[in-house]
């Protein structure tokens, strides 16, 4: 019995092509110098059980080296069964690819080393994810990449993960950066898995199956020769032709985003960027404003993206608005808590809403109440609603043609907004690996195509923990936008 992708999950396999990848990650930079320091203090001569105790689970702690992260990945790879599996396509695209035990899974082919030139920096750290994030993970291969990096400032260590965004599916599956992390120190490892690889099937029986799952529901034949993967999908551009053609047309008579060069298609060639403000400055704006802390993080790139407009021309005031998609939760966090109880930084899948920035307003205090005016507004609105980007044609059924209609204009959200951002809507607890503090978590966004740049906010150890990922085709300055960060914080903060 194999386990077909799901229809959206099939969509972002697809969705790669010579000018996108859609994966996405985490960077956690750790601390293992203050694990080896609460080890030393648990050395045994110490007074009482409790300190006898601490002192043998910090001896059963391994450490946090190469050696000791492909072991603790290896234990936990058993919570995320889809980074041991490959995804095989059907031969002629009859139907969605399906997952397949990788036979030839190499752990140390998917967790690596990099060394930074001693001592890195923030800008060291953020070129080396930069080319890692440009790179397209290997097909023929489970779809995710992890990399220890060494050379920090302070003795640190940087973990990056790379996840294809197919793995992180919509009914709670973790990006592999949350699962190797503990809420305590000496986190007890799983019960040890043997695991061995399934046979995989062949291509005959792939074939008998999808042509079995036809007969039974004859829409999702006709689905592949619209959206297949196969010879037959050649007919894909002509449909994708008609489909930018209808969505000009519904761009003129509905609400859609600004004209932007943010919506420009550039290349795989990506550049990052991350800054930490101290949550409590944002936490008094917020007060004195009356709002949230999240709209003080809207707020804060509502500053940013006016800067960045200004600096290409700064006799030319910037457009209005700049459309952003943001999780519903940043407004109500019971939806948050609802489908999640455990907060973490990697959220997929989530209901959404689309609201406006207004980069045209130069008065920082203005800007802010208008932010959180719009976004109390737009969370409301029906029309502003979205789950992401949607496959036009999953599933066909009995009756095609009103499916068919209302997945198009679903797809057609993606024309809606300019900016993707990413936010967790409430704080991440502590978090450890391998009994070392991690420092600070900055996830690392899909950026899909038709898109040339994401921002995400993690709340983590009272710092709110902003990351930019730009094509640097189109966004040649994006370290500028770390400095932009810090300003508009100020222009806040000096009017609260």
């Amino acid at each position: 019995m194999v386990t077909r992708l799901s229809p959206r999950d099939a969509m972002y396999y697809f969705l790669d092509d010579s000018r996108s990848t859609t994966h996405l990650g985490a960077l956690l930079i750790v601390d293992p110098a203050a694990a080896q320091a609460t080890s030393e203090n648990a050395e045994p001569g110490g007074t009482g059980s409790e300190a006898s105790d601490a002192a043998r689970r910090a001896s059963r702690q391994s450490t946090l080296d190469y050696a000791g992260l492909v072991s603790l990945v290896e234990n936990r790879l058993q919570l995320i069964p889809r980074y041991r599996q490959v995804v095989r396509e059907v031969t002629l695209g009859l139907a969605r690819p399906v997952w397949v035990d990788d036979p030839d899974f190499d752990i140390n082919f998917h967790i690596r080393r990099a060394g930074l030139p001693r001592p890195g920096g923030a800008v060291d750290v953020d070129e080396l994810v930069a080319r890692v994030m440009s790179r397209p993970l290997d097909r023929t291969r489970p779809l995710w990449e992890m990399y220890l990096i060494e050379g920090l400032a302070d003795g640190r260590l940087a973990i990056l993960t790379k996840s294809h965004r197919c793995l992180i599916d919509d009914a709670g599956s973790r990006e592999i950066s949350e699962v190797i992390c503990d809420d305590t120190e000496t986190a007890e490892p799983l019960p040890e898995e043997l695991w061995m690889p399934g046979r995989p099937p062949g291509g005959t029986h792939l074939v008998a199956g999808a042509l079995a799952e036809a007969l039974a529901r004859p829409g999702d034949l006709v689905d592949t020769v619209l959206h297949g993967n196969g010879i037959v999908s050649e007919m894909r551009s002509a449909v994708g032709t008609t489909v930018r053609r209808v969505g000009d047309v519904v761009s003129q008579l509905t609400d859609s985003a600004p004209r932007s060069p943010l919506n420009n298609a550039g290349t795989t060639t990506r550049s990052f960027t991350t800054v930490a403000l101290p949550r409590r400055g944002c936490a008094k704006v917020a007060e004195h404003h009356g709002c949230t802390i999240n709209d003080v993080e809207l707020a804060i790139i509502s500053g940013v993206m006016r800067k960045w407009m200004l600096s290409f021309d700064p006799a030319e005031v910037p457009a209005d608005t700049v459309r952003v998609v943001v999780p519903l939760s940043a407004r109500d966090p019971g939806v948050e808590r609802t489908a999640e109880p455990e907060p973490g930084w990697i959220g997929v899948g989530k209901p959404s809403f689309v609201t406006d920035l207004p980069v045209g307003e130069s008065n920082p205090a203005v800007r802010l109440a208008q932010v959180a005016g719009l976004a109390d507004r737009y969370a409301q609105s029906p029309r502003r609603m979205t789950l992401g980007p949607s496959p036009l044609f999953p599933e066909l059924g009995v009756v095609p043609f009103p499916e068919i209609s209302s997945r198009a204009f679903r797809s057609l959200n993606s024309r809606a907004y300019n900016v993707p951002v990413a936010m967790s809507t409430s704080p991440v607890p502590d978090r450890f690996v391998l009994g070392a503090p991690v420092r600070q978590v900055f996830s690392i966004p899909t950026l899909v195509s038709q898109r040339a740049l994401a921002i995400s906010v993690v709340e983590y150890r009272d710092h709110l923990h902003f990351a930019f990922v730009a094509d640097r085709g189109v966004i040649a300055d994006l370290p500028a936008m770390a400095d932009y960060v810090f300003e508009s914080h100020e222009e806040l903060t000096q009017k609260s």
